[in-house]
């Protein structure tokens, strides 16, 4: 597909729209994410979409360079998270996740969970309570992490919002650190509803979960004409779409994803067939039939006679 100027197709090329047939980076890459939201022309929308998710008007926002030094050998030296300051002084990082993390057993994404913890007990932390601050006037920190996929399963909602409250009678002990998950997944409702009915925080997560999909191209760009801020966001996507340095990274950003990923499931199916070769001499040494250490480690007849051969 080629990328083409948005008059092509329909309507001004200043409009914002995305072109029909173009090959659009998704806002899901968590480079492309904080390329969109960082520059100064995404000011408003950086606002507008912090107002969205915590509920109050924002009349300024700051961003904060998060980049970590070179010689910083615990961390990678660059963080594709958003570190951002409001006029009331209440703190919020934004990061997009899209790869899944390393996960445990029961799919129940503790890793994904603590790493949203730890970012959000850092970023609060990080105010000065020396001197003259006092604890109970510590600015809100606001932890919001942006997700491809599902992560809570058992609710229905795409945001889910968690403060520190009491075990059973769900008494407050503080709102000052806030930890939001967005599911960008759990969209499919919220698709189905005419545009002129969608809030906000609505319009912005089918622009960041959609804007790449050209099956969903007509309903993005009905939501870009709806709200201003979304028309400068949508051309500064364009802008890094048509970048060719940008896509070449993006790519080598992918393919490593994968290699990644790859080693991984690699490392885990040999840890798993290793550990059925163990059960397997077991059942070996205990004279079991070839018949049930094959229903049990899964190994072929032809491993399991060549582990008796050796044994």
């Amino acid at each position: 597909m080629s990328l083409v100027p948005a008059s092509d197709e329909r309507g001004d090329s200043c409009a914002g729209l995305l072109p029909m047939d173009a090959d659009i980076l998704p806002p899901t890459d968590d480079r492309i994410f904080k390329s969109i939201l960082i520059p100064p022309e995404a000011k408003p929308f950086l606002m507008k979409l912090i107002a969205a998710l915590i509920g109050c008007k924002v009349i300024d926002v700051i961003v904060h360079s998060n980049e970590l030094p070179i010689s910083d050998t615990q961390e990678k030296a660059q963080r594709f998270d958003v570190n951002a300051k409001i006029h009331d002084g209440s703190q919020i990082n934004l990061e997009m996740v899209a790869s899944r993390m390393e996960e445990d057993r029961g799919g129940e994404h503790k890793n994904l969970k603590g790493k949203s913890v730890y970012y959000m007990c850092d970023l609060h932390s990080s105010q000065p309570a020396k001197g003259q601050q006092r604890y109970d006037k510590l600015a809100r920190s606001y932890q919001v992490t942006f997700c491809a996929y599902t992560i809570f399963r058992n609710r229905k909602e795409y945001i889910n919002s968690f403060s520190m409250r009491h075990d059973t009678d769900n008494e407050l002990l503080s709102d000052a650190i806030q930890d939001i998950f967005v599911e960008l997944s759990k969209l499919g409702d919220v698709l189905k509803k005419p545009v002129d009915t969608m809030t906000d925080i609505e319009k912005f997560c089918v622009f960041f979960g959609y804007a790449a999909d050209p099956a969903h191209r007509d309903i993005v760009n009905m939501v870009i004409e709806s709200e201003e801020v979304l028309t400068v966001a949508s051309k500064i996507l364009m802008n890094i779409s048509q970048d060719e340095r940008e896509r070449a990274i993006f790519r080598s950003r992918k393919k490593f994803l994968m290699d990644q990923e790859s080693n991984i499931a690699t490392a885990v199916d040999n840890a798993i067939f290793e550990r059925n070769i163990e059960i397997a001499l077991k059942m070996l040494s205990d004279k079991e039939s070839t018949e049930k250490i094959v229903r049990y480690t899964g190994l072929t007849r032809e491993e399991i006679e060549n582990l008796r051969a050796a044994s």
